[in-house]
């Protein structure tokens, strides 16, 4: 049973981050770079594949990595400069797909990453344990794992769950932007008050599995919940810290005590919006400002655009940078200890990037 369980212990692996307004010293830089090539870098979440599906209509050589790629995040030469030694790619449902729907969807994005593997296997490689991770890395390649974003991707059924995980999805993220009928989502009204018995028996089976159970995007009744049940450490693929950052897909600091026992990791993000107070305060108020015109100009979505741009020149948006993310970092390290911070950038799944991280 603790063979299954390897993975997460993986993504324990202290890792160091570098953060300065300044020339970063150079003796410290080159010390960093020295440990990427002995220690795998794992990041927790890369939402390609839905680039991949919304931009190319999932045609590998459309948008083909191996080239650089300025109308998104991601290609082999960042993955390579950013020292990536293990990456997680998302297999992402939007949480208003339901049913089939929903787990077509998600056998379609697995898809891709299988195919991802066929056409740069120079490059990437699949890992399905952490000694795959291990192997592959030392292979000079990136270690690459699936992880899927929503529970809903499996339809209710624990039978749908183990086939994923036959496939090759090695975490789910229990919840997305709304509920699912056996778990809370950070980002909707609750309804069950975390996880139903169901929801339990799921984290159960994940264990059994060796999924690792990925808690970014749920409550904190959720997290609490499935921290309790679990006898494996959890993840949070791509979340921050509460405590700096009051919006609900953050991680609360009663949440990040409970990691030491548990020996889960907060992977932080690089969502601009969860590492900056201002970023996000400006984003509410540009979302108020988008309802408002909508009610005044119910009937003309010119008028909206053009008022939202006009709001959006007189109101530019600031910008979170690589200060904040190590301040998060700091924070989850004061509180939760060194072994249980990882990295999960988000890119891809968001539209700009803090200051520092491009």
């Amino acid at each position: 049973m603790l063979r299954r369980f390897t993975l997460a212990t993986l993504l324990l692996l202290p890792m160091t981050v570098l953060h300065s307004q300044k020339a970063p010293d150079a003796a410290l830089l080159d010390k960093a770079r020295a440990l990427h090539k002995q220690v795998p870098l794992i990041d927790g979440h890369n939402d390609y594949p839905w680039a991949l599906r919304e931009n190319a209509a999932r045609d590998l050589d459309k948008l083909d990595i191996t080239k650089p790629q300025p109308t998104i995040m991601t290609d082999i030469a960042r993955l390579r400069a950013g020292g990536v030694g293990g990456q997680f790619w998302s297999v992402y449902v939007p949480a208003d797909l339901a049913g089939q729907a929903a787990v077509t969807a998600a056998l379609e994005q697995i898809d891709i990453v299988h195919r991802m593997m066929r056409k740069y296997p120079e490059t990437l490689e699949l890992a399905l344990t952490a000694d795959d991770v291990e192997r592959v890395f030392k292979k000079k390649k990136i270690a690459s794992l699936i992880g899927m974003e929503g529970g809903h991707a499996i339809d209710n059924s624990l039978g749908a769950l183990r086939m994923f995980h036959r496939l090759g999805a090695r975490y789910m993220t229990i919840t997305h932007s709304k509920n699912v009928p056996w778990a809370d989502s950070a980002t909707d009204q609750p309804t069950v008050g975390g996880l139903s018995p169901f929801g339990e028996q799921v984290v159960r089976e994940m264990n059994w599995l060796g999924m690792l159970v990925d808690l970014s995007h749920v409550s904190p009744d959720t997290m609490e919940d499935a921290i309790r049940v679990s006898a494996a450490p959890v993840v949070f693929s791509h979340s921050s810290s509460r405590a700096l950052n009051d919006v609900p897909r953050n991680v609360p600091d009663n949440i990040l005590q409970m990691l030491p026992k548990n020996g889960g990791v907060v992977m932080v993000t690089f969502v601009p919006g969860f590492l900056s107070p201002k970023v996000a305060a400006h984003s509410a108020a540009q979302t108020a400002e988008q309802n408002r015109l909508k009610q005044q100009y119910p009937s003309d979505e010119n008028a909206v655009k053009a008022a939202g741009e006009a709001w959006l020149k007189a109101n530019p948006a600031p910008r979170a940078t690589i200060a904040d993310a190590a301040d998060h970092i700091d924070h989850i390290r004061k509180v939760a200890g060194i072994d249980h911070i990882g990295l999960g950038g988000d890119f891809d799944g968001i539209t700009s990037v803090p200051e520092g991280l491009e």
